[in-house]
């Protein structure tokens, strides 16, 4: 039994570590969107460690303004500004007790696409109650990567008409119903396969003896 132990926590111990770290990442969705477009943006801050998230500071990609936010209950909001008016960051801080260990907070805003297709990169700052500071601001791959928006080419539509306004908003709101749910069948799915390797560490153990 120790040797069957010995091969099967490994496995399963180090699989749903890997999908918990792979969940944790700030994201901003869509991932997608058109050049020139009014889109509402929805930024997810999940806690990955013990103590809450007091504050969120998101700045704004080169050649995309950003223009208004929804209100969070018991989170203020304010924007730095360069000389020309135009908002270089924008920050959310707590009220109250923040976002707490295994919770996630969503904050939307809307903001003005660049007219030029490409990548736009959303760096992010995420302090914590203790004074710690999570950069998000790496390239893909590694420990704190920033989110990344892909600007590709089409028709701009004016967003500020009503009827243009409310289905935007509506497409917006299925975007990020679909990449949630893509992102919380991650674990599921890791957590599946960690099993199953499980499973084939006891067979092997058993075969040995």
């Amino acid at each position: 039994m120790k040797k069957i132990f010995k091969v099967f926590l490994p496995t399963f111990l180090g699989l749903f570590l890997f999908s918990s770290v792979a969940s944790a990442h700030v994201t901003v969705i869509p991932n997608t969107s058109t050049t020139g477009a009014w889109e509402t943006y929805t930024v997810k801050v999940p806690v990955e460690k013990d103590v809450p998230t007091t504050k969120f500071t998101l700045k704004a990609p080169a050649g995309l303004e950003i223009m208004s936010y929804q209100p969070v209950p018991g989170w203020n909001y304010s924007t730095d500004k360069d000389e020309n008016g135009k908002v270089k960051s924008i920050t959310f801080e707590a009220t109250g007790e923040g976002i707490l260990p295994g919770q996630f907070q969503q904050f939307s805003f809307v903001g003005k696409n660049p007219d030029k297709a490409g990548e736009v990169a959303w760096d992010a700052f995420q302090f914590y109650k203790d004074g710690s500071i999570v950069e998000w601001t790496g390239d893909e791959g590694s420990d704190s990567p920033h989110s990344i928006t892909k600007i590709v080419s089409g028709a701009s539509t004016d967003h500020h008409a009503a009827s243009d306004s409310a289905q935007h908003e509506e497409k917006g709101h299925a975007e990020s119903t679909k990449a949630e749910t893509k992102s919380e069948s991650l674990p599921l799915i890791l957590s599946i396969v960690s099993v199953l390797l499980a499973l084939v560490a006891l067979i092997v153990a058993f075969r040995k003896k």
